[in-house]
């Protein structure tokens, strides 16, 4: 199975817009109240995937602190992590839950570069099935890490209020409603995500959202 589309620079986004504005109302409106849709391109690799799982259930200030000292212990390297002791992982600020999923995902095993060849569905199933990696992470990588044009985050809250207000629902859209709700902008689902993200900041504004 082929991968499908890649993004790989903004021209590409740009495609996946035009290709959305022209098919969904909903689409154009929401690209009419945003300044761009941002690209949020990010590395791939087992570092990245290891900061995600730092982030879990943490303010960002705290998220950022605790990252910043992992990675001057060096611990953002799989097999320093597999071989870290739970006093050095819990030193850096890790809790006890995410040194069990630091260390799972060290001892993964995963082939990255190998993710890269391989079709999103697979690339999420591969991902999910390390303790700590949830389906949203494992969406989310495919999208930015990966740049995969057409994979879609229907469990965030911003997305599914982002659409509440956009298409006029009465309550925000739940996961598998959402999940098929975004079939109609495949095959840049990605793309759609992004602009609800950006349409989110500019309602939540607009609307007093928290």
């Amino acid at each position: 199975m082929s991968v499908g589309r890649v993004i790989r620079g903004s021209d590409c986004v740009a495609e996946g817009a035009k290709w959305l504005e022209a098919r969904d109302e909903g689409m154009a409106r929401a690209l009419l109240a945003i300044d761009e849709v941002p690209l949020r391109l990010r590395p791939d690799g087992f570092a990245q995937l290891l900061s995600a799982i730092v982030s879990q259930q943490v303010s960002v200030a705290s998220a950022n602190a605790i990252w910043a000292r992992v990675q001057a212990a060096g611990l953002n390297d799989p097999a320093r992590v597999a071989g870290a002791d739970d006093e050095a992982l819990r030193a850096v600020g890790l809790s006890r839950p995410k040194v069990r999923y630091a260390r799972a995902l060290a001892m993964a095993g995963i082939d990255y570069p190998a993710l890269r060849e391989m079709p999103s569905d697979e690339v999420i199933k591969t991902l999910v099935a390390v303790p700590g990696i949830g389906l949203w992470t494992a969406e989310i990588y495919a999208m930015f890490s990966l740049g995969r044009a057409d994979v879609f985050a229907p469990g965030d809250l911003a997305l599914q209020e982002a659409a509440k207000v956009l298409y006029g629902l009465k309550e925000r859209p739940k996961e598998k409603a959402f999940r098929e709700m975004a079939l109609r902008w495949s095959p840049w689902r990605s793309v759609a995500a992004r602009v609800l993200w950006a349409y989110y900041r500019v309602a939540k504004d607009r609307e007093g959202i928290r």
